[in-house]
């Protein structure tokens, strides 16, 4: 079991709770990923197959492309025949116009041969067939060789050259009449252009239905692949007709997923994804941070750093936005790590990714990416206390992104120079990932954000409230200057115990820095603070002396509160003492009270008792510090005596029986202890002397 887990079991009311998270996680998260089209496969031809091999799950036709289509579609257009009636009204009625135009001509205008020629070629040009100038214009537009004239039931094709526009029947009657001598200067005066009209009308509902039939007959499909067809492997090299297979792959099965059976399972298997994915979440932090379920400001900000990050990537995905490698998933982690630890920022960041791989279509190159960047950016982020590390974990993180992303170009055949260099596209990928690289400088002014909202504490507002500049601890230095001392002596065995044993070193050093705030009120009244051998104490009671000791205390508190310090550091001022007795003035005045009743509570500190193992340093070190100075004589053997009699007092009384800290931690903290303070006192091995003072004087130096 973790050192973090309390040995207690989990009630219904908290396996509830979780099993409500985990139902509205889910929920969201499969509500938001899209069930369309997701994100193209990316390749191109001549280029190796950059994924791994591709078995056709079901039996999907070769689509032809678009160039074949029009290839066909020109082809049948040439066979095509537009419809057009024939009228032979409009002949009969302008004939007869004619004639009787002719008529009332005299002979000396037109001698009756000519008549009869201009006659007969009229008729010619109307066989032939007039059409309007649009109509004609259309029929050349459409490249079609021949037409279809019906007339009635009975219909035949005539080639377009056959056809005249109303201009072009007229010229063909000039050249006729050229041919025979008959002037033109007569003809003009006939006019025969009024008597020339299309007799040959466009059907248009016949001709599209012609063009439709002929449209339908066009296969959309030039071969069949069948479910379970190996159609392309790794590194093999993407022919045309490869590309053709993979387009026709993409269009059946985003046609197949607006079917409702498809859409059904589609979203069973996401729901099952999702549900593994919340649930090893989960039981990661049943198994080894039970201490982080329990704290509801930690599972809100895991509720919205998991959701977020999906919902986003499925957005993009789904509208198709921009690129998913704009958005910096390493600041997940870096969150995580900088308000809980490493192991729980990994986990998380791992479970995360995968939820947003599942909008895409090919996610390995984007988990090996981001999953490599984000332990990269825990790393290099093992202790936040100044600005420029984030600094540091952007570029590093970014370089390690960049060279996973590398790697697998060239595990798949791509060239950064060279005959198979990188597409413009792949390219974009790195300016992304350089982008997203920039945009987690932005994590560091959002940690200041979530401090505010969740109630964190980061390493950075650690290191800055350990200044000893400033208000409070300047404060405590100028009232109570052994006070101060003592709290700089606590703090840095409190921090070297905590390195050892795995705790937050900055936490309990800037703890032990504010645990004794509260001595400012009284200062005179604590041993440390009193010069010239004064000592109020001996003027009032002991129950008002063992008040004014305890109260420090509930003093720290409200000077914290005061200076608004953080939650986590006013736990080390109401813990250190736990509910520990005033000894000194509990001891003496039993003593001299033999007879009378002693009322614990007068003598006792308010608690609570340490609950994290950072607080339970604290109160050992802050007790080991205090008790040492009393101290007659510094050897080896007194302070060794001393460090384990205080704190195996501390054990005895189950100070530390609701924190997370083990025997082996506590055994290690009184090697620590007994290291610094002989530092700290300076012990020295006592030389030998001898008996004989002769011998001495012969011993000393001539």
């Amino acid at each position: 079991m973790s050192r973090f887990n309390k040995p207690q079991e989990i009630g219904w009311r908290n396996i509830l709770a979780q099993m409500l998270i985990a139902i509205v996680a889910i929920t969201i998260i499969v509500w938001f990923l899209p069930r369309g089209s997701q994100s193209s496969m990316h390749f191109d031809v001549g280029r190796p197959w950059p994924y791994g091999q591709l078995i056709a799950p079901f039996d999907f036709p070769v689509f032809k492309t678009d160039a074949q289509l029009q290839a066909e579609r020109d082809s049948i257009r040439r066979v095509y025949e537009p419809y057009f009636e024939l009228d032979p009204q409009v002949e009969r009625v302008q004939m007869a116009a004619m004639r009787a135009e002719i008529r009332n001509m005299s002979v000396g205008d037109l001698s009756y041969p000519h008549r009869a020629f201009i006659e007969q070629r009229v008729q010619d040009v109307y066989s032939r067939g007039i059409l309007s100038t649009d109509d004609l214009e259309k029929v050349h537009n459409d490249t079609c060789q021949n037409v279809k004239v019906y007339q009635g039931a009975t219909s035949q094709s005539r080639s377009i050259h056959d056809l005249l526009s109303q201009k072009e029947a007229y010229e063909q009657i000039l050249v006729g009449a050229d041919s025979v001598g008959i002037e033109r200067s007569k003809l003009q005066r006939l006019n025969l252009n009024k008597y020339l009209a299309p007799n040959l009308v466009y059907d248009a509902e016949k001709s599209d239905k012609e063009w439709t039939e002929l449209e339908n007959s066009l296969s959309p499909s030039s071969d069949m692949v069948l479910a379970g067809q190996s159609i392309i492997d790794r590194g093999n090299i993407i022919r045309e007709y490869d590309a053709q297979i993979l387009e026709s792959f993409e269009r059946a099965t985003a046609a197949r997923k607006g079917t409702n059976r498809e859409n059904n399972l589609i979203l069973l298997g996401q729901i099952l994804y999702v549900t593994t994915i919340v649930l090893c979440l989960i039981c990661y932090f049943n198994l080894f941070r039970r201490d982080y379920i329990s704290n509801g400001r930690s599972v809100l900000l895991l509720f919205l750093l998991v959701l977020s990050y999906p919902l986003l990537t499925s957005f993009l995905v789904r509208h198709t936005l921009l690129s998913v490698y704009l958005i910096p998933y390493t600041m997940l982690p870096v969150f995580v790590r900088v308000f809980m630890d490493s192991r729980t920022a990994f986990f998380t960041h791992v479970c995360t990714i995968l939820l947003c791989a599942l909008s895409l279509k090919y996610p390995f190159e984007f988990i090996s990416t981001q999953l490599v960047g984000g332990l990269v950016a825990i790393y290099t982020l093992r202790e936040l206390s100044e600005r420029s590390q984030i600094f540091r974990t952007a570029i590093f993180a970014t370089l390690a992104m960049i060279i996973v992303y590398g790697s697998i170009d060239l595990l798949h055949g791509r060239e950064f120079i060279g005959e198979n260099k990188l597409t413009h596209r792949d390219f974009a990928i790195y300016q992304h990932i350089i982008f997203s690289g920039i945009v987690l400088l932005f994590a560091y002014p959002l940690m200041y954000l979530i401090e505010r909202l969740f109630g964190f504490t980061s390493n950075v507002t650690l290191v800055e409230l350990s200044n000893v500049n400033r208000e409070l601890l300047r404060k405590l230095s100028e009232e109570a200057p052994g006070t101060f001392q003592h709290s700089m002596q606590v703090s840095n065995l409190a921090a070297e115990v905590a390195l050892k044993i795995g705790a937050k070193s900055q936490l309990v050093r800037t703890g032990a820095l504010y645990h004794d705030i509260g001595k400012i009120q009284n200062a005179a009244f604590f041993t440390e603070n009193q010069a010239g051998g004064i000592n109020p104490h001996n003027r009032i009671d002991l129950k008002e002396s063992a008040r004014i000791i305890i109260n420090h205390v509930s003093d720290g508190e409200t000077l914290a509160d005061r200076h608004q310090l953080p939650r986590v550091i006013r736990d080390f001022i109401t813990t250190h003492h736990g509910k520990g007795l005033a000894k000194y003035f509990y001891i003496t005045y039993k003593n001299q009270h033999p007879d009378e009743v002693v009322d614990y509570a007068a003598f006792s500190y308010p608690g609570p008792d340490p609950f994290t193992a950072e607080q339970a340093i604290l109160m050992m070190a802050d007790a080991v510090e205090a008790s040492t100075r009393s101290l007659k004589e510094y050897t080896e053997e007194s302070i060794a005596e001393q460090v384990d009699r205080i704190i195996d007092t501390q054990v005895a009384e189950g100070h530390f029986a609701n924190c997370p800290i083990t025997f082996q931690d506590i055994q290690t903290a009184k090697e620590v202890f007994k290291e610094k303070l002989k530092t700290m006192y300076h012990t020295r091995i006592s030389y030998p002397t001898l008996d004989n003072k002769n011998e001495e004087e012969k011993a000393a130096p001539k």
